[in-house]
Protein backbone atom coordinates (compact mmCIF):
# COMPACT_ATOMS: atom_id res chain seq x y z
CA UNK A 1 0.00 0.00 0.00
CA UNK A 2 1.67 3.17 -1.19
CA UNK A 3 -0.88 5.89 -0.68
CA UNK A 4 -4.37 6.22 1.38
CA UNK A 5 -7.60 5.57 -0.98
CA UNK A 6 -9.87 8.39 -0.87
CA UNK A 7 -12.32 7.07 2.01
CA UNK A 8 -9.67 5.85 4.64
CA UNK A 9 -9.90 7.26 7.91
CA UNK A 10 -7.80 4.81 10.14
CA UNK A 11 -5.35 1.57 8.90
CA UNK A 12 -6.12 -0.76 11.99
CA UNK A 13 -8.83 -0.97 14.21
CA UNK A 14 -8.14 -0.18 17.86
CA UNK A 15 -8.25 -1.08 20.44
CA UNK A 16 -8.58 -4.57 19.37
CA UNK A 17 -10.82 -6.45 21.73
CA UNK A 18 -9.89 -10.48 22.01
CA UNK A 19 -11.47 -12.81 22.26
CA UNK A 20 -13.01 -13.88 25.85
CA UNK A 21 -11.90 -17.23 27.41
CA UNK A 22 -13.10 -19.31 30.38
CA UNK A 23 -16.76 -19.22 31.49
CA UNK A 24 -18.71 -15.96 31.03
CA UNK A 25 -20.70 -14.61 34.68
CA UNK A 26 -24.14 -13.59 33.71
CA UNK A 27 -24.59 -10.37 33.37
CA UNK A 28 -27.31 -8.56 34.92
CA UNK A 29 -30.16 -6.75 33.04
CA UNK A 30 -30.61 -3.26 32.47
CA UNK A 31 -33.39 -1.08 30.54
CA UNK A 32 -30.94 0.88 28.90
CA UNK A 33 -28.68 -1.42 27.69
CA UNK A 34 -28.33 -1.71 23.70
CA UNK A 35 -29.85 -4.52 21.86
CA UNK A 36 -28.18 -6.41 18.93
CA UNK A 37 -31.15 -5.11 16.12
CA UNK A 38 -30.50 -1.48 17.69
CA UNK A 39 -26.29 -1.72 17.36
CA UNK A 40 -27.27 -2.95 13.62
CA UNK A 41 -29.70 0.09 13.06
CA UNK A 42 -27.10 2.71 14.37
CA UNK A 43 -23.74 0.98 12.13
CA UNK A 44 -26.18 0.77 9.07
CA UNK A 45 -27.04 4.06 9.53
CA UNK A 46 -23.73 5.40 10.54
CA UNK A 47 -22.43 4.02 7.23
CA UNK A 48 -25.08 5.90 4.98
CA UNK A 49 -23.84 8.95 6.73
CA UNK A 50 -26.62 10.15 8.59
CA UNK A 51 -26.35 12.75 10.95
CA UNK A 52 -25.85 11.81 15.01
CA UNK A 53 -28.58 13.72 16.34
CA UNK A 54 -30.92 11.67 13.62
CA UNK A 55 -29.57 8.46 14.36
CA UNK A 56 -30.49 8.85 17.51
CA UNK A 57 -34.47 9.84 16.83
CA UNK A 58 -34.13 6.88 14.61
CA UNK A 59 -33.32 4.35 17.40
CA UNK A 60 -35.31 6.33 20.16
CA UNK A 61 -32.38 6.94 22.49
CA UNK A 62 -30.34 10.49 23.38
CA UNK A 63 -27.52 11.83 21.14
CA UNK A 64 -24.84 11.39 24.42
CA UNK A 65 -25.69 7.64 24.20
CA UNK A 66 -25.20 7.83 20.67
CA UNK A 67 -22.37 9.71 20.36
CA UNK A 68 -20.36 6.99 23.12
CA UNK A 69 -21.63 3.98 21.49
CA UNK A 70 -19.95 5.12 17.80
CA UNK A 71 -16.78 5.79 19.92
CA UNK A 72 -16.93 2.21 22.17
CA UNK A 73 -17.75 0.16 18.55
CA UNK A 74 -14.90 2.38 16.70
CA UNK A 75 -16.67 3.46 14.08
CA UNK A 76 -15.22 5.95 11.62
CA UNK A 77 -16.15 7.99 8.38
CA UNK A 78 -15.29 10.60 5.67
CA UNK A 79 -18.62 12.80 6.57
CA UNK A 80 -19.94 15.00 3.86
CA UNK A 81 -22.54 15.92 5.69
CA UNK A 82 -23.43 19.55 6.79
CA UNK A 83 -22.19 20.76 10.45
CA UNK A 84 -24.91 21.24 13.03
CA UNK A 85 -24.80 24.01 15.84
CA UNK A 86 -24.89 21.27 18.53
CA UNK A 87 -21.44 19.89 16.57
CA UNK A 88 -20.35 23.48 16.47
CA UNK A 89 -21.09 24.00 20.42
CA UNK A 90 -19.39 20.59 21.40
CA UNK A 91 -16.29 20.91 19.41
CA UNK A 92 -16.04 24.47 20.90
CA UNK A 93 -15.96 23.32 24.02
CA UNK A 94 -13.60 20.18 23.84
CA UNK A 95 -10.92 21.45 21.32
CA UNK A 96 -7.49 22.02 22.70
CA UNK A 97 -8.22 19.88 25.26
CA UNK A 98 -8.53 16.62 23.67
CA UNK A 99 -6.65 14.94 20.80
CA UNK A 100 -8.22 15.31 17.70
CA UNK A 101 -8.41 11.69 16.47
CA UNK A 102 -10.03 11.59 19.44
CA UNK A 103 -12.69 14.37 18.89
CA UNK A 104 -13.29 12.79 15.25
CA UNK A 105 -13.65 9.40 16.73
CA UNK A 106 -16.61 11.03 19.28
CA UNK A 107 -18.17 13.19 16.42
CA UNK A 108 -17.54 9.98 13.71
CA UNK A 109 -15.94 12.31 11.38
CA UNK A 110 -12.34 12.55 9.91
CA UNK A 111 -9.21 14.72 11.44
CA UNK A 112 -9.04 17.10 8.19
CA UNK A 113 -12.98 17.40 8.70
CA UNK A 114 -12.33 18.59 12.47
CA UNK A 115 -9.11 20.44 11.70
CA UNK A 116 -11.24 22.49 8.94
CA UNK A 117 -14.05 22.93 10.96
CA UNK A 118 -11.88 24.30 14.03
CA UNK A 119 -10.58 26.83 11.64
CA UNK A 120 -13.63 28.19 10.83
CA UNK A 121 -14.43 28.52 13.80
CA UNK A 122 -11.45 29.95 14.64
CA UNK A 123 -10.28 27.74 17.25
CA UNK A 124 -6.92 27.21 18.66
CA UNK A 125 -5.13 24.76 20.58
CA UNK A 126 -2.92 24.58 23.21
CA UNK A 127 -0.63 22.06 24.54
CA UNK A 128 -0.36 18.82 22.63
CA UNK A 129 -2.17 16.56 24.03
CA UNK A 130 -1.32 12.90 25.18
CA UNK A 131 -1.05 10.65 22.12
CA UNK A 132 -3.48 7.73 21.84
CA UNK A 133 -3.60 3.82 21.93
CA UNK A 134 -5.43 4.30 18.33
CA UNK A 135 -2.79 7.03 17.19
CA UNK A 136 -0.09 4.49 18.53
CA UNK A 137 -1.35 1.93 16.40
CA UNK A 138 -1.98 3.82 13.39
CA UNK A 139 1.69 5.12 13.32
CA UNK A 140 2.85 1.77 13.56
CA UNK A 141 0.99 0.41 11.21
CA UNK A 142 1.70 3.49 8.68
CA UNK A 143 5.26 2.59 9.24
CA UNK A 144 4.95 -1.32 8.89
CA UNK A 145 3.47 -0.44 5.34
CA UNK A 146 6.07 1.79 4.09
CA UNK A 147 3.14 5.33 3.88
CA UNK A 148 4.23 8.13 3.63
CA UNK A 149 5.00 9.80 7.05
CA UNK A 150 3.62 13.22 5.69
CA UNK A 151 0.03 11.08 5.19
CA UNK A 152 -0.27 9.19 8.28
CA UNK A 153 0.60 12.53 10.43
CA UNK A 154 -2.43 14.02 8.27
CA UNK A 155 -4.29 11.12 9.09
CA UNK A 156 -3.83 10.84 12.82
CA UNK A 157 -4.42 14.33 12.97
CA UNK A 158 -0.89 15.62 14.10
CA UNK A 159 1.97 17.95 12.97
CA UNK A 160 4.57 16.32 10.83
CA UNK A 161 7.43 17.38 13.18
CA UNK A 162 5.61 15.50 16.22
CA UNK A 163 4.71 12.28 14.39
CA UNK A 164 8.31 12.27 13.66
CA UNK A 165 9.30 12.68 17.31
CA UNK A 166 6.88 10.77 18.56
CA UNK A 167 7.98 7.70 15.87
CA UNK A 168 11.22 7.96 16.95
CA UNK A 169 10.42 7.91 20.53
CA UNK A 170 8.88 4.46 19.66
CA UNK A 171 11.75 3.20 18.15
CA UNK A 172 10.42 3.26 14.99
CA UNK A 173 12.15 3.38 11.48
CA UNK A 174 10.68 3.91 8.10
CA UNK A 175 11.22 1.10 5.39
CA UNK A 176 11.95 4.33 2.89
CA UNK A 177 14.29 5.81 5.04
CA UNK A 178 17.74 5.96 2.82
CA UNK A 179 20.46 4.28 3.60
CA UNK A 180 23.23 6.63 5.43
CA UNK A 181 20.57 8.89 6.86
CA UNK A 182 20.14 8.71 10.70
CA UNK A 183 16.72 9.47 12.18
CA UNK A 184 17.44 12.31 13.74
CA UNK A 185 18.59 13.87 9.73
CA UNK A 186 15.61 12.22 8.02
CA UNK A 187 13.33 13.78 11.05
CA UNK A 188 15.21 17.33 10.93
CA UNK A 189 15.02 17.03 6.77
CA UNK A 190 11.31 16.14 7.27
CA UNK A 191 10.79 19.10 9.56
CA UNK A 192 12.46 21.71 7.74
CA UNK A 193 10.69 20.80 4.59
CA UNK A 194 7.31 21.15 6.17
CA UNK A 195 8.46 24.56 7.36
CA UNK A 196 8.55 25.91 3.42
CA UNK A 197 12.35 26.06 3.35
CA UNK A 198 13.58 25.14 0.13
CA UNK A 199 15.89 22.40 -0.59
CA UNK A 200 19.52 24.47 -1.15
CA UNK A 201 18.41 26.14 2.04
CA UNK A 202 17.47 22.79 3.94
CA UNK A 203 20.80 21.35 3.01
CA UNK A 204 22.87 25.06 4.04
CA UNK A 205 20.77 25.18 7.32
CA UNK A 206 21.35 20.99 7.94
CA UNK A 207 25.29 21.31 7.05
CA UNK A 208 25.00 24.14 9.70
CA UNK A 209 23.50 22.02 12.31
CA UNK A 210 26.31 19.39 11.79
CA UNK A 211 24.67 17.42 10.02
CA UNK A 212 26.57 15.50 6.43
CA UNK A 213 26.36 17.48 3.31
CA UNK A 214 23.96 16.70 0.50
CA UNK A 215 23.61 17.18 -3.05
CA UNK A 216 20.33 18.48 -4.35
CA UNK A 217 19.96 16.03 -6.59
CA UNK A 218 20.13 13.27 -4.16
CA UNK A 219 18.39 15.31 -1.50
CA UNK A 220 14.81 15.49 -3.22
CA UNK A 221 14.53 12.01 -4.42
CA UNK A 222 15.53 11.21 -0.36
CA UNK A 223 12.92 13.26 1.01
CA UNK A 224 10.25 11.97 -1.35
CA UNK A 225 11.34 8.68 -0.21
CA UNK A 226 10.54 9.90 3.17
CA UNK A 227 7.00 10.76 3.11
CA UNK A 228 7.16 14.36 2.06
CA UNK A 229 4.26 14.56 -0.32
CA UNK A 230 0.72 15.20 1.00
CA UNK A 231 -3.05 14.84 -0.39
CA UNK A 232 -3.96 11.51 -2.65
CA UNK A 233 -7.24 12.92 -4.14
CA UNK A 234 -9.52 13.52 -1.56
CA UNK A 235 -12.56 15.83 -2.97
CA UNK A 236 -12.62 19.12 -1.63
CA UNK A 237 -15.51 19.96 1.24
CA UNK A 238 -17.46 22.90 1.64
CA UNK A 239 -15.73 23.80 4.89
CA UNK A 240 -12.12 23.45 3.34
CA UNK A 241 -13.45 25.74 0.82
CA UNK A 242 -14.61 28.32 2.84
CA UNK A 243 -11.62 28.25 4.72
CA UNK A 244 -9.52 28.45 1.66
CA UNK A 245 -11.73 31.86 1.37
CA UNK A 246 -11.25 33.35 4.37
CA UNK A 247 -7.31 32.82 4.31
CA UNK A 248 -7.47 34.52 1.10
CA UNK A 249 -9.78 37.01 1.89
CA UNK A 250 -7.53 37.84 4.84
CA UNK A 251 -4.07 37.44 3.26
CA UNK A 252 -2.85 35.40 6.10
CA UNK A 253 -0.52 31.98 5.15
CA UNK A 254 -1.66 29.19 3.32
CA UNK A 255 1.06 27.07 5.03
CA UNK A 256 -1.53 26.00 8.10
CA UNK A 257 -3.53 24.73 5.43
CA UNK A 258 -0.78 22.19 3.84
CA UNK A 259 0.14 21.28 6.78
CA UNK A 260 -3.80 20.44 8.95
CA UNK A 261 -5.75 19.60 5.24
CA UNK A 262 -3.18 17.36 3.90
CA UNK A 263 -3.07 19.53 0.64
CA UNK A 264 -0.15 19.70 -1.62
CA UNK A 265 0.86 23.54 -2.80
CA UNK A 266 -0.73 23.03 -6.13
CA UNK A 267 -4.21 20.99 -4.93
CA UNK A 268 -4.33 24.29 -2.90
CA UNK A 269 -3.30 26.65 -6.17
CA UNK A 270 -5.53 24.95 -8.51
CA UNK A 271 -8.77 24.90 -5.92
CA UNK A 272 -7.77 28.36 -5.57
CA UNK A 273 -7.99 29.21 -9.48
CA UNK A 274 -11.00 27.18 -9.58
CA UNK A 275 -12.88 29.59 -6.84
CA UNK A 276 -11.27 32.21 -8.59
CA UNK A 277 -9.36 33.64 -5.51
CA UNK A 278 -7.25 36.22 -5.40
CA UNK A 279 -4.80 37.00 -2.39
CA UNK A 280 -3.74 40.40 -0.83
CA UNK A 281 -0.24 41.99 -0.83
CA UNK A 282 0.90 45.50 -0.09
CA UNK A 283 1.94 45.84 -3.63
CA UNK A 284 -0.75 45.19 -5.09
CA UNK A 285 0.92 43.90 -8.48
CA UNK A 286 2.91 41.30 -5.77
CA UNK A 287 6.70 41.22 -6.53
CA UNK A 288 6.66 42.77 -9.89
CA UNK A 289 9.51 45.36 -9.66
CA UNK A 290 7.72 47.62 -12.25
CA UNK A 291 5.07 50.78 -11.95
CA UNK A 292 1.95 49.59 -10.65
CA UNK A 293 -0.88 49.93 -13.26
CA UNK A 294 -3.27 52.34 -12.73
CA UNK A 295 -6.90 52.66 -14.30
CA UNK A 296 -6.03 55.70 -16.58
CA UNK A 297 -3.09 52.83 -18.09
CA UNK A 298 -5.72 50.43 -18.71
CA UNK A 299 -7.50 53.01 -20.58
CA UNK A 300 -5.09 54.06 -22.61
CA UNK A 301 -3.51 50.22 -23.59
CA UNK A 302 -7.74 49.24 -24.33
CA UNK A 303 -8.09 52.62 -26.58
CA UNK A 304 -4.30 52.38 -28.67
CA UNK A 305 -3.60 48.20 -28.15
CA UNK A 306 -3.87 47.57 -31.92
CA UNK A 307 -3.96 50.73 -33.15
CA UNK A 308 -0.76 52.31 -33.06
CA UNK A 309 2.72 50.72 -33.48
CA UNK A 310 3.78 49.25 -29.95
CA UNK A 311 6.89 51.21 -30.40
CA UNK A 312 4.72 54.15 -30.13
CA UNK A 313 2.73 52.89 -27.54
CA UNK A 314 5.77 51.81 -25.27
CA UNK A 315 7.30 55.19 -25.67
CA UNK A 316 3.84 57.24 -24.72
CA UNK A 317 3.15 55.06 -21.98
CA UNK A 318 6.89 54.78 -20.79
CA UNK A 319 6.69 51.19 -20.63
CA UNK A 320 8.48 48.26 -22.40
CA UNK A 321 6.75 46.54 -25.34
CA UNK A 322 7.06 43.64 -23.21
CA UNK A 323 5.28 44.53 -20.63
CA UNK A 324 2.52 46.19 -23.04
CA UNK A 325 1.90 42.91 -24.57
CA UNK A 326 1.71 40.83 -20.96
CA UNK A 327 -0.98 43.61 -19.22
CA UNK A 328 -2.35 43.26 -23.09
CA UNK A 329 -2.80 39.12 -22.60
CA UNK A 330 -4.11 39.28 -19.04
CA UNK A 331 -7.07 42.01 -20.51
CA UNK A 332 -7.57 39.70 -23.07
CA UNK A 333 -6.90 42.43 -26.02
CA UNK A 334 -6.16 41.36 -29.31
CA UNK A 335 -3.92 43.37 -31.05
CA UNK A 336 -4.38 42.59 -34.72
CA UNK A 337 -2.10 45.70 -35.69
CA UNK A 338 -0.99 46.03 -39.84
CA UNK A 339 -0.97 49.09 -41.63
CA UNK A 340 -1.97 48.43 -45.17
CA UNK A 341 0.05 48.87 -47.72
CA UNK A 342 -1.00 51.83 -50.12
CA UNK A 343 -0.50 52.70 -53.75
CA UNK A 344 2.08 55.07 -53.15
CA UNK A 345 3.91 52.71 -50.79
CA UNK A 346 3.21 49.88 -53.41
CA UNK A 347 4.45 51.90 -56.25
CA UNK A 348 7.79 53.02 -53.85
CA UNK A 349 8.67 49.96 -53.33
CA UNK A 350 8.83 48.47 -57.09
CA UNK A 351 10.13 52.01 -58.27
CA UNK A 352 13.38 51.68 -54.94
CA UNK A 353 14.05 48.23 -56.15
CA UNK A 354 14.67 49.38 -60.06
CA UNK A 355 16.58 52.35 -59.06
CA UNK A 356 19.08 50.29 -56.74
CA UNK A 357 17.61 52.13 -53.33
CA UNK A 358 18.90 50.59 -50.24
CA UNK A 359 16.20 48.46 -48.52
CA UNK A 360 17.74 50.38 -45.27
CA UNK A 361 16.40 53.94 -47.02
CA UNK A 362 13.39 52.91 -48.30
CA UNK A 363 12.52 51.83 -45.10
CA UNK A 364 13.00 55.69 -44.00
CA UNK A 365 11.02 56.80 -46.28
CA UNK A 366 8.15 54.78 -45.95
CA UNK A 367 7.95 55.14 -42.37
CA UNK A 368 7.82 51.01 -41.59
CA UNK A 369 9.74 48.38 -39.71
CA UNK A 370 12.63 46.70 -41.67
CA UNK A 371 11.35 43.09 -40.87
CA UNK A 372 7.57 43.77 -42.25
CA UNK A 373 9.07 45.96 -45.43
CA UNK A 374 11.45 42.65 -46.06
CA UNK A 375 9.10 40.51 -45.94
CA UNK A 376 6.16 42.26 -47.77
CA UNK A 377 9.14 42.49 -50.77
CA UNK A 378 9.68 38.96 -50.55
CA UNK A 379 6.11 38.41 -50.79
CA UNK A 380 6.24 40.85 -54.81
CA UNK A 381 9.10 38.84 -55.75
CA UNK A 382 11.61 41.92 -55.26
CA UNK A 383 14.84 40.69 -53.32
CA UNK A 384 16.94 43.87 -52.48
CA UNK A 385 20.48 42.23 -52.25
CA UNK A 386 23.55 44.50 -50.39
CA UNK A 387 23.20 48.21 -51.64
CA UNK A 388 24.97 51.14 -50.98
CA UNK A 389 22.86 53.81 -48.25
CA UNK A 390 22.89 57.10 -49.30
CA UNK A 391 24.37 60.30 -47.63
CA UNK A 392 20.69 61.56 -47.28
CA UNK A 393 18.12 59.06 -47.28
CA UNK A 394 15.38 59.74 -49.84
CA UNK A 395 11.49 60.44 -49.00
CA UNK A 396 8.73 58.58 -50.45
CA UNK A 397 8.08 61.82 -52.49
CA UNK A 398 11.61 61.86 -53.77
CA UNK A 399 11.05 58.06 -54.59
CA UNK A 400 7.50 58.35 -56.42
CA UNK A 401 9.40 61.37 -58.57
CA UNK A 402 11.69 58.27 -59.87
CA UNK A 403 10.92 57.78 -63.71
CA UNK A 404 9.65 53.97 -64.35
CA UNK A 405 12.17 51.29 -65.46
CA UNK A 406 11.02 50.43 -69.05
Amino acid sequence: MTDLAPDIVELVACPVRTAPTGRLREMAYRGDAWMPDEVATLERLFRDDIAIDEIASAIGRRIHGVRDKIATLGLRRNSQRNWSEAEDAWLTREYGSRPASALAQDLGRACTAVYARAGLLGLTEGNAPRWTEWEDAQLRAGFERAIPVAQIAVLIGRPLSGTITHASNLGLRHPNNPPGWTEAEAARALTLAAEGHRYLDIIEMMVAEGFPRRTKAGFGPHLRKLGYGRGWGRPWTSDEDALLMRVYADGTSRTPLIARLGRTTHSIKWRAEYLGLRGTHANRDGFRSGPVWTEGDIATLREHYGKMPMTDLATKMGRTKASLFTRANILGLVHGYQRPWSDDECRALALAHAHGIALPDLVVALGRNYAGVHKYAEKQGLKFSRRPRRESAPTLQDILALAPQP
